[in-house]
């Protein structure tokens, strides 16, 4: 579903170079959950950007479903992101003055979609991640928890190939983050919704299927989450 090819940035400024990310390459497959971990710099935020198409690397190559969007121009890409690709913040991004389905709604929007089907879409999705009765309120009426469910159901409702969330919890009490991830994880069980999360907590990444991880722009591991989460028990227990 992804696949990362021997992708380096550097960014410019005047004559200094300042290289982000180094020969970064992993696969993640079709249904996974997956993890991008890393501390501050270490060049998870720029790689999300790239595979997300909001930037082009220095050099490699990055496939969506066999699309490699690296090569496609700004058009192109553009059309292909409202297609295929989701995205959940960690600040949410809801409009204010959207009720919660017009919210959800929104990308049917600009594909024009007939507003019946709009609606029906958006309803079955906020069933989904449990806060149907809340569809016709504003997102100022809703907690921070309830926010980031509308958040999860606008990524969902164009079907994208792949979502990429982006410090999903980080605004959220333990609490409800425990609630979000297992939203994330059910929606990925069911749907087969192929999932990235970017954080920088180890706990988070423990949650899913598959971890990769950044240091310094580098891809340092790239293991089974459930292995860590042994290893990290076992030393607990020592």
């Amino acid at each position: 579903m992804l696949r990362v090819e021997n992708v380096s940035h550097s960014f410019k400024n005047g004559t200094e170079i300042t290289p982000v990310l180094r020969s970064v390459q992993f696969t993640v497959n079709q249904g996974e959950i997956v993890a991008l971990l890393g501390s501050s710099g270490s060049g998870k935020s720029t790689l999300l950007n790239l595979m997300a198409g909001l930037m082009k690397p220095t050099e490699g190559a990055i496939y969506i479903a066999d699309h490699n969007i690296v090569q496609m121009s700004e058009n192109k890409l553009a059309e292909f992101r409202r297609r295929h690709i989701g995205f959940i913040f960690q600040a949410y991004e809801l409009i204010d003055n959207l009720t919660v389905r017009e919210n959800v709604e929104l990308p049917l929007v600009f594909q024009s979609v007939a507003p019946g089907i709009r609606k029906q879409k958006a309803m079955k999705l906020l069933e989904q991640v449990g806060i149907p009765d809340k569809a016709e309120l504003f997102p100022s009426q809703l907690s921070g928890g309830q926010q980031q469910r509308v958040s999860i159901a606008r990524s969902l409702i164009t079907e994208p190939s792949v979502i990429f969330a982006d410090e999903p919890t980080g605004n959220l009490d333990t609490r409800t983050e425990e609630e979000i991830l297992a939203i994330l994880k059910q929606l990925n069980e069911t749907l087969r919704t192929t999932f990235v999360i970017v954080t920088h907590e180890r706990e988070v990444a423990q949650q899913t299927q598959h971890i990769i991880t950044l240091r310094d722009g580098r891809l340092i591991t790239e293991q089974l989450a459930e292995t860590e989460a042994a290893a990290a028990a076992g030393g607990e227990g020592r």
